[in-house]
């Protein structure tokens, strides 16, 4: 096992101290969720800068926001109209992205997509859920692996591309196991007050409009 061991209810409650610790102090992390890995920091400017940084980002490519339930997001400002009630209502927590308005003054602008709006996600996955809800704030987050490159599987994968700020100190790697072969999130616009579908993920069109039926993209 690479990093530290975060699969079963023990294990997560062993890491939370370390992990939150590592996000208070502007550190990095390396985490599993129900899709792909995630590579995370604190909702703070520097923080978010760096997450750029070690990913190798473009500057003006958006991160996602992930919260520990709606309450969090809308404590950051962020307005979920009649759609994205009802997308959430639906499938949170799990495997949808949620892009919604509001968040200035709050939130860094890295964050910002070009529609104007924030991805934000509840995640399912229970030990990163109860790290999000331990942290008391959410958690800026991309998938983890070089541009161009797919999403690393496993821990072992990023301790690799990721070498020298594991070694450094600044990335701690939660090792969540080698995950399998599974979609990103499907992402939905709500920006506006017809939703529009950016990318279907693990979640397809049908199933949104089955569970929301007109008030689905």
């Amino acid at each position: 096992m690479t990093g530290v061991p975060f699969r079963t209810e023990e294990e997560v409650t062993a890491a939370l101290p370390q992990a939150v610790a590592h996000l208070h102090a502007g550190g990095l992390i390396a985490y599993p969720t129900e899709t792909v890995y995630g590579l995370g920091s604190r909702a703070r400017a520097p923080e978010v800068h760096a997450l750029a940084r070690l990913k190798g980002r473009r500057a003006d490519k958006p991160f996602l926001l992930l919260v520990a339930d709606r309450h969090m997001a809308e404590a950051q400002g962020l307005a979920l109209n009649e759609s994205a009630t009802a997308l959430a209502r639906a499938f949170w927590p799990g495997p949808l992205t949620l892009v919604l308005p509001g968040g200035s003054g709050q939130l860094p602008d890295a964050l910002r997509g070009p529609e104007g709006g924030i991805a934000v996600r509840w995640t399912s996955h229970q030990g990163m859920a109860r790290l999000v809800r331990a942290l008391g704030e959410p958690v800026a987050s991309t998938s983890a692996n070089l541009p161009g490159n797919p999403p690393a599987p496993g821990a072992e994968a990023i301790a690799r591309d990721f070498a020298p700020a594991v070694e450094a100190g600044t990335l701690l790697v939660l090792d969540g196991g080698v995950l399998g072969n599974s979609p990103p999130s499907t992402v939905v616009d709500c920006t506006q007050p017809v939703p529009r579908l950016v990318r279907e993920g693990a979640l397809t069109l049908g199933e949104l409009r089955r569970a929301a039926g007109r008030l689905a993209p």
